[in-house]
């Protein structure tokens, strides 16, 4: 049955939903504080990671064509017929004469691709605690701010060697790590629990859209005035944005200066005691224990080994195997994400309308747009193992894997804020370390697994994430929930009765 006209939902310790708020308290979205901010993070985490994938695209103008004994760095034999004449430029990139390059091999530059998630691995829970805390505000603005300045200095690291440039991409990881719990530590305050899934996957969109924009720009700035020229625009756009995030960005609604009176009204009360933030304490050992929060944290886990293979793996799979020109490369590694945007987008205003209408429980909405994240982009990255070396087949296997693997963002990706709303940007902390790992192994197996450059090397590649994907969609499915868990609400309740107490009777 839906909701009667206008009304507000949030969760409870005793199902899914509950009603909050009539239509006469419910501002529009269009023009909002709330939809600002959403767009602004959005802006931000496609600097990031804009900043996090330069690198991959840049690796193949960063690299020496020849071995120092002037063969080519390639199999004798191609996995895929080399284009004929002047358009095997895949093997004679053109840059500014002095570009420098560097003899990396391939393992070499699977270390170098995946140094970014050894730092990141470490700031991801103490940034959801701290931001939980203080505010999301400082720690996203300054992790996007210090990635920038460090991305300045890529050209200098290269330079110096391979250690220092692996280094340097761990120091980037570190300061970018407090981002994305940052991030939901501020929808902890700012969302409104029938908009979650809509700014939580809009904001989030940000990383594909990101991803799609750096890819053909950084093979374009290559051609055009060298790959050290990649890192010195990024860096300077992360800087540019980082002073509009300091004018107009507020921790909370009660403390920004724009919002209108019934905007602020709306979001404190529908989202209630849950947007206020956490104390220096924590219910560690109910959150260790709990069913729930492990589900997340194994499903992102296999989510994100597929995403992060192909994040720094496609475009060496575009050269490599399928023997594209740079800027060829760039816009068709891009073009899986750029799709991935608008589903994100379209999944997060279904599921809001979904719960909203009530035809699903907010398990429900979530298990089904998870299960659809990671089962379908499975299936199509097999599909690539069967394309040969068909550029149209393979293209738009990798496109619709990518592009429909972000329902998920309205899935197990919005799932901490459900379980737990005052916690979540510490749980999005705890899921992201764990989710991150794939980004530290997938790399390097990756560059084991095609170190002779061969069509059988990437189909274990594309073999492993799918199966990967499959466990994941079958564990969510199973384990998944939308309900606040208990641990959460009974901190809620000792807080409330320690104010109550503390006031005492009138």
């Amino acid at each position: 049955m839906p909701l009667p006209n206008g009304c507000s939902i949030n969760t409870d310790e005793s199902g899914d939903t509950e009603v909050l708020l009539g239509k006469e308290a419910v501002p529009p979205r269009c023009c909002s504080a709330r939809l600002s901010l959403a767009v602004l993070m959005f802006l931000g985490i496609s600097v990031v990671y804009g900043l996090r994938v330069n690198l991959s695209v840049a690796m193949v103008a960063m690299v020496n064509v020849t071995d120092p004994d002037g063969t080519t760095n390639t199999t004798a034999d191609p996995a895929c017929p080399l284009p004929a004449g002047p358009e095997n430029s895949s093997r004679a990139l053109q840059q500014p004469e002095g570009t420098p390059q560097f003899p990396w091999d391939s393992e070499t530059q699977g270390w170098l691709l995946g140094a970014f998630f050894f730092g990141y691995l470490c700031t991801q829970i103490p940034g959801g605690y701290l931001a939980g805390h203080y505010g999301g505000k400082i720690f996203l603005g300054m992790g996007v701010f210090g990635t920038a300045v460090l991305t300045l200095l890529t050209p200098l690291a290269a330079g110096w060697g391979s250690r220092w440039l692996f280094a340097l991409r761990a120091l980037e990881g570190f300061g970018e790590g407090v981002t994305f719990p940052a991030m939901m530590a501020m929808w902890t305050r700012w969302a409104p629990p029938l908009e979650r899934s809509f700014l939580i996957s809009l904001s989030g969109a940000g990383g594909s859209f990101g991803a799609c924009l750096a890819l053909p720009l950084t093979s374009y700035i290559c051609e055009q005035l060298g790959w050290p020229a990649v890192f010195y625009l990024c860096g300077c756009a992360g800087c540019l944005w980082f002073v509009f995030w300091c004018i107009l960005v507020s921790d909370d609604p009660r403390t920004h200066r724009r919002i209108s009176e019934q905007e602020r009204d709306y979001i404190i009360n529908s989202i209630g005691a849950q947007g206020e933030g956490h104390g220096w304490s924590l219910p560690l050992v109910s959150m260790g224990l709990s069913v729930p929060l492990w589900t997340i944290i194994v499903t992102q886990m296999c989510s994100n080994w597929s995403f992060y293979t192909l994040l720094t793996s496609l475009p060496t799979y575009m050269n490599d195997i399928l023997h594209f020109d740079l800027q060829s490369n760039g816009f068709l590694s891009a073009l899986p994400y750029l799709c991935s945007v608008p589903v994100s987008l379209l999944s997060g205003v279904a599921a809001d309308w979904l719960i909203m209408r009530q035809v699903f429980s907010i398990t429900n909405v979530r298990k089904i747009f998870t299960f659809t994240g990671l089962l379908l982009p499975a299936l199509f990255l097999i599909a690539v193992c069967y394309a040969g070396c068909s550029h149209i087949l393979t293209v738009t296997f990798f496109t619709l894997s990518t592009s429909l693997g972000g329902t998920s963002s309205a899935g197990v990706y919005v799932n901490q804020i459900d379980i737990a709303p005052r916690y979540a940007g510490f749980l999005l902390g705890i899921t992201n370390t764990f989710g991150t790992i794939p980004g530290v192994v997938a790399p390097i197996v990756t560059g084991y697994f095609t170190e002779d450059h061969t069509m059988a090397g990437w189909r274990k590649v594309f073999w492993v994430a799918a199966g990967i994907n499959i466990g994941g969609a079958v564990i969510y499915t199973i384990f998944g929930t939308g309900k606040i868990q208990a641990w959460a609400v009974e901190e809620e309740e000792k807080e409330e009765e320690e104010e109550e107490r503390a006031v005492g009777p009138s």
